[in-house]
This record gives C-alpha cells, sequence and structure tokens, in this order.
C-alpha cells in the first residue's frame, strides 16, 4: 500500500503537470490570436483556395478559440484547483 504522503506527492506532481499544460494551452491561444490578427491576408488568400469567405473564416477562428479555451479550462484548470483544495484540506 502506498503512504499518504506518496499520494500528495503523486497529487502534487500531477497539479504541476496540470498547471503547466493550461500555461501552454492559453500560450497557444495567444500565439494564434496574434497570427490570426498579424496576418489576416494571408489567412483569408489561403482560405479562397477552398472558397471561403472572409465571413467564414473568421467564424471558424472565432469558434476555433472559444472551443481550446474551453477545453483548456475544463481540463486542466478545473482539475488543478480540484486538486490543490483536495491537497490543502489533507495537509489541515
Amino acid at each position: 500500500m502506498s503512504s499518504p504522503q506518496d499520494t500528495n506527492d503523486l497529487l502534487d506532481a500531477v497539479a504541476k503537470v496540470l498547471l503547466r499544460c493550461f500555461v501552454f494551452g492559453f500560450l497557444f491561444l495567444v500565439l494564434w490570436f496574434a497570427i490570426y490578427i498579424l496576418a489576416d491576408g494571408l489567412l483569408y488568400r489561403q482560405a479562397a483556395m477552398f472558397h471561403l469567405t472572409p465571413h467564414e473564416v473568421d467564424l471558424i477562428h472565432y469558434c476555433g478559440m472559444g472551443l481550446v479555451k474551453g477545453f483548456v479550462l475544463v481540463f486542466f484548470l478545473f482539475p488543478y484547483i480540484a486538486i490543490r483544495l483536495v491537497l490543502r484540506k489533507r495537509r489541515q
């Protein structure tokens, strides 16, 4: 059987990984937004190959950013907060 200290160490390591994933996810979103703002002409020219209007390109990018942000929050930030709350309660 594992000791409570081993479990706390494991949860602490998982929390650190989740926090890093959260940070990298939001850095990815910032990069995506910067490319979208700075290279919009290039994005629209490439979208023309697929017969997409600028409105459709905007919609795809905004929805994609919203989905990624939602996934990053749900799968990385919320579990991180939950683990930290559990660890805080176990140490009291």
